[in-house]
């Protein structure tokens, strides 16, 4: 089971997780949606597409940027639309 925790809180866990470049990317029910705040920023990658990040926030603090999820990724990509991943000191366990 695939676990991510920041600020000392589990903000993400499953056991369905798809692993793309060494990132655990999680479905959407299984992240806590309370802990996600919309981000305006975005990233392009040539093979998945294009990025879109949450914030992390967790009891007041906040982590800018650390999550992210391709709405509509590319078709090689196609197994991780909408599933979100993290980084930025968010720390994923198996």
């Amino acid at each position: 089971m695939a676990k991510a925790a920041w600020g000392g809180k589990i903000i993400a866990e499953s056991d369905a997780t798809v692993i793309v470049e060494g990132n655990q990317y999680f479905p959407p029910e299984a992240v806590k949606k309370e802990n996600l705040k919309p981000s305006n920023h975005t990233t392009i990658c040539p093979w998945k597409g294009t990025a879109h990040y949450y914030h992390v926030e967790v009891n007041g603090m906040r982590n800018d940027n650390a999550a992210w999820y391709y709405p509509e990724p590319k078709p090689a990509a196609a197994e991780i639309k909408n599933r979100i991943a993290f980084w930025k000191g968010v720390r994923v366990d198996v």
